[in-house]
Order: structure tokens, then sequence, then C-alpha cells
């Protein structure tokens, strides 16, 4: 995916006190990063942040964290928090693909996947976020009951994650093809950017749920 180079974004993102900064993405102590022992949840891909900042404030007794790996991008989401600021939300600057490196077995309670990218050509499947290569990334931070929620617009994606969650011999917990019109799974749902555009569009959304 082609994005946009936004002149002074590496920089705003490096000097930003709500961005934790590569040099210490080696197994973070999440507890004295935070202060507490609250519950973690990530998104990966976070975007713009709206999603995850209108969650942490939501629920101040959780702590996020905010994964997107392009600079372009998380510097909408730190203008963002600048504006607002939240004590139990950190963003990160990082490739998913690395998510070990930063958490260790355990530390995560919740990730969520949102209109991730479809990388709809057959050679690219590894790298889609819901594929088996990611889901043993995720098992390996996850808390024994932890869980994944997935939320797209692509049903061809979405085929694709129902099947990555069988082959890796998860369970799945929940699923709808029309988020919009289930009570039980829309019920307290915070739509995205993207979200809100596509189902103005008349496009149905996809969401499931699933644990190891």
């Amino acid at each position: 995916m082609r994005l946009r180079k936004i002149k002074g974004a590496d920089e705003t993102v490096a000097a930003s006190p709500y961005v934790i900064q590569r040099g210490a993405l080696q197994h973070i102590d999440w507890k004295k990063l935070f202060g507490n022992d609250h519950p973690l949840h990530i998104e990966i891909g976070m975007g713009k942040g709206r999603f995850l900042m209108e969650l942490a404030g939501r629920n101040p007794q959780i702590n996020y964290v905010g994964i997107e790996r392009y600079t372009s991008v998380l510097i909408k989401a730190i203008k963002k928090m600048e504006a607002a600021p939240l004590s139990n939300l950190f963003f990160m600057c990082m490739d998913a693909a690395d998510l070990e490196q930063s958490f260790a077995a355990g530390d995560v309670a919740r990730i969520y996947l949102n209109f991730s990218d479809p990388w709809p050509k057959e050679r690219h499947a590894r790298r889609r976020l819901t594929s088996v290569e990611y889901l043993k990334r995720y098992d390996a931070v996850l808390a024994p009951e932890g869980r994944i929620e997935f939320k797209t617009d692509n049903e061809a994606l979405f085929d694709f994650s129902l099947e990555s969650v069988k082959a890796a011999d998860w369970r799945l917990l929940s699923c709808t093809r029309n988020l919009h019109q289930d009570p039980e799974m829309n019920h307290e749902n915070i739509m995205t950017e993207y979200e809100e555009k596509f189902s103005a569009q008349g496009n149905p959304i996809y969401k499931m749920i699933a644990c190891r």
C-alpha cells in the first residue's frame, strides 16, 4: 500500500510523548508504563485513531495500545490525542509482524483488527492480518482467555478469515455478515472512519470474534 508522505511526520512521531519509541520496543513492562495492572487491549492497523480513542474514553479500566505502521497516518491520531489526551492509551509505530518483540506471552487480553488491508493477490495471502501466520503471532502474545475481533466490508477477506480460524484450530465465538442489522453483535459497536463510509454506501459490515 502506497501512502502520500507527509512532511515532518517522522519527526512528529519520534518526538511525541504518546508514542512508544522504537528503542523501547523490547518486551515492554506494560504495568509499569501505565502505572496499573489493568487488562491490555490493542488495535493493529489503527489508522487515524477514531475507534481506539473512543473505546479508551469509554473504558478507563482498560489499557489500550494502537499500532500503526505508517507515520503519515499515525500523525493524525497524535493530533487527536494532543487535543484530547487519554491516560490509558499509547501508540506504537511498527509492523505487526514484529508483535512478539514488544509483547510477551499473555500480555494482551484482546486484539482488534478493523478494515485491514485485504492484500487481494493470492501470493500476498500470508500478509493478511487474519492469516494463519498472523494468528500464530497473536497466539504468542494473547492471554489464556484472549480473543481477536475482526471487522471488514470485504466479503472475500472475511471468508478467508473464517477459513484461517478453522485451519489454525481456533474457535469462532461469534460471526455476522451484517453487523449493523445484528442487535447482539452491534450492541455498543464503535464505527471506524472506514465503517461509516462503507455502511453509508449500503455495504454490509462483516464481523467475527475468535479465540484459541
